[in-house]
């Protein structure tokens, strides 16, 4: 199957082997990026490092279903996520404006980070070839390196996904502060 493959698409293996190379490999330094949110804030992924986890979800693009059932799955039970010593974000390759009025819309309680010239998309190796982000949820540990790639998220429980993720990572929870 593979050799009819590469007969009838013959720039298929350097195509493959270029994807491969970009893509992030857990135990890797993340790359660091600086992305405007939609609170108006700008990100820097060197910002957390020595201080915070930082949990990435990549989303396709901002009002479709799925990702309007992420949004609010995060939106709507982030108090999960909010138990650990992170911090959280979705990202697309949505223009600034566009996320921001999916936040708003959404509920969204945390920041949605736009990548509009698709450069950390690309640099996380989350980059479709029709130019829109996969989702995929990248965590990364406090020290910058990439602790875990979820490339097979599920929107309705994104929120509570994530919150068992960073339990099994073994991200520091924070203390109870229910009195």
């Amino acid at each position: 199957m593979l050799r009819t493959v590469k007969r009838f698409l013959p720039g298929l293996g350097l195509l493959c082997l270029a994807l491969s190379a970009n893509a992030l490999e857990v135990g890797e330094l993340a790359p660091d990026f600086e992305l405007p949110g939609s609170d108006g804030q700008t990100y820097r992924l060197s910002d957390y490092r020595d201080r915070q986890a930082v949990v990435l979800a990549w989303f396709p693009r901002a009002y479709t279903s799925g990702c309007t059932i992420e949004c609010k799955s995060l939106a709507e039970n982030g108090h999960l996520i909010r138990e650990y010593d992170v911090s959280y974000f979705m990202a697309s390759v949505d223009p600034l404006s566009k996320n921001t009025g999916f936040a708003a819309e959404t509920g969204a309680d945390f920041p949605l980070l736009s990548d509009e010239d698709k450069s950390v998309a690309r640099a996380y190796g989350v980059l479709h070839p029709l130019g829109y982000a996969r989702r995929h949820t990248i965590y990364i540990g406090k020290d910058g390196r990439v602790l875990r790639i979820d490339t097979e998220v599920r929107p309705a429980t994104s929120a509570e996904d994530m919150a068992a993720t960073l339990g099994e990572l073994g991200v520091e929870r924070l203390a109870d502060t229910r009195e």
